[in-house]
């Protein structure tokens, strides 16, 4: 009985315009914010780690919100740039990382700086970030948990705190 009432309402749901059939689905599906994260290493192995104003309890990596229509790649470039003022070359593909709990979902990109980059540093004309730091791999400090997520999926082992 209950394949069949599936079955009748699948049929119904392809005769409903596209229109239709967006809404639908926007309206009975969960929503996930996405957002870019950049994991930037020097060549000496050192991590950019960041303090983000609006986050306590650890560091990150810098990153943000993915505008509407913005590809994770430019996303990750942007903020970096908007946050730090430094240019970065990605590396590789990205990974995935979802936190079903939160609603979000990451895209994680192995970066490094761009040669004529400036050196990170925390600037004036970025509320969002109190402080910005390089941090040797064997010493990184307590972690936000998007960012020891981000090292995990990124194959990556780190000292617990």
């Amino acid at each position: 009985m209950r394949a069949r009432a599936q079955t009748l309402l699948l049929a119904a749901y392809e005769r409903l315009p596209l229109v239709a059939r967006v809404f639908l689905i926007r309206r009975a599906t969960p929503s996930f914010h996405i957002g870019s994260i950049c994991v930037v290493e020097r060549a000496d192995g050192h991590m950019l780690l960041v303090r983000q104003s609006y986050r306590r309890g650890g560091w990150g990596f810098p990153g943000g919100l993915l505008q509407r229509g913005e590809e994770p790649a430019d996303a990750a470039r942007r903020e970096l740039s908007e946050e730090l003022g430094i240019d970065v070359e990605l590396q590789g593909l990205p990974v995935v990382v979802i936190d079903v709990k939160a609603r979000r979902v990451d895209v994680v990109f192995h970066a490094r700086l761009a040669d004529e980059s400036p050196q990170p540093e925390r600037t004036d004309h970025s509320p969002e970030i109190t402080d910005a730091r390089w941090f040797a791999p064997d010493d990184l400090p307590r972690l936000l948990p998007e960012a020891a997520s981000a090292l995990i999926q990124l194959g990556r082992t780190f000292p617990p705190r």
